[in-house]
């Protein structure tokens, strides 16, 4: 892997589409980025012609991914409550598998490690486990009592992790479909009164690398929710005790949230601001709580990816276009 340098990080790829931008993953080859936008259609574009193939079968925005490790299969989740499945690679994808899975939005998608099972959770306050040969679901795991955000699994064990808008985390064993243990981290929630409205939840979720460390992020300081006034925040939680290692936050209170976060194979962690303050990459790391390098974008951000390379970024826009950045200055 060639050496990165966040501060220099620069956009080399602009993919132009005809709606805003809501979500978007590098598929595992690093060939292709998908995109959810303000349509009905999943989009896949070909990195290096730039090309871009509609995939036709949802009825609402997409907002959630997950590919299969073990073959070109890409998992979608909507707005509409449904899960679809296509060939990320076929010449013309069409849905294989389609799951009404959840009442109200799909929130997050995520796959097993051996890739028999999907993980799914939504505004209904389930997280559900289905099979991903057939599609048959296998368990509804039942306790969160607000929407679920988001979910991974976890890089070694195989166990669920699910948090809520409350920031309320559970820890899943997926063999009994039990709770095995719960968290509540409440910087990442608060009930705004005059609103009488809960704003936070865990927009964007990933285990640390050596799956010591789970890293959450969002919003913070919130004064409104309505106009969703407050800060980004990345909490980043000890993963063998639950407790908090730290809180990543910016050194100047620039209005947004963290709709995601990654960690770099260097250590460091990724994360992406999006809002009333425009768009940043942040860059932290160790315990250190502000960050040592941050990027002004273009536009604000609603979601990102890091791609296999760990060099580049792709990064969904309001503004229609899907950027795609390098963590290294540019070439001379």
């Amino acid at each position: 892997m060639n050496a990165v340098e966040p501060e220099k990080t620069h956009v080399t790829k602009e993919l132009k589409y005809d709606r805003p931008l809501t979500a978007c993953r590098f598929d595992p080859t690093g060939k292709y980025a998908f995109t959810g936008a303000e349509d009905n259609f999943v989009v896949r574009w070909d990195l290096e012609s730039g090309a871009a193939t509609k995939l036709e079968g949802h009825d609402s925005w997409v907002r959630a991914f997950a590919f299969s490790p073990s073959d070109e299969r890409v998992f979608t989740g909507g707005y509409d409550g449904r899960i679809l499945s296509w060939s990320a690679t076929a010449e013309k994808p069409a849905p294989a598998l389609k799951l009404d899975a959840h009442s109200g939005w799909v929130r997050a998608l995520a796959v097993s490690l051996d890739g028999s099972r999907l993980a799914s959770c939504g505004n209904d306050n389930l997280v559900k486990l289905w099979d991903t040969a057939d599609g048959k679901l296998i368990s509804e795991l039942r306790g969160h009592e607000s929407h679920v955000y988001n979910l991974a699994f976890h890089p070694f064990d195989g166990s669920l992790v699910s948090c809520d808008l409350k920031g309320n985390a559970k820890h899943w064993d997926v063999s009994t479909g039990s709770v095995t243990r719960e968290f509540t981290y409440t910087a990442l929630h608060v009930y705004d009164k005059t609103f009488r409205a809960d704003i936070g939840g865990a927009r964007g979720m990933a285990f640390s690398r050596d799956g010591k460390q789970l890293a959450l992020s969002g919003i913070t300081n919130c004064t409104n929710a309505f106009a969703g006034i407050g800060n980004p925040a990345v909490l980043v939680l000890d993963w063998e005790t639950g407790k908090l290692a730290v809180q990543y936050e910016g050194k100047e209170k620039i209005n947004g949230v963290a709709w995601g976060v990654r960690q770099h194979p260097d250590g460091f962690w990724i994360g992406l601001s999006g809002g009333g303050g425009g768009g940043w990459l942040y860059f932290w790391k160790d315990t250190t709580a502000e960050e040592f390098a941050k990027i002004k974008l273009p536009d604000s951000g609603r979601d990102f990816d890091l791609h296999p390379d760990s060099i580049r970024v792709a990064i969904a826009h309001p503004d229609k276009n899907l950027r795609i950045c390098e963590l290294r200055a540019k070439p001379t």
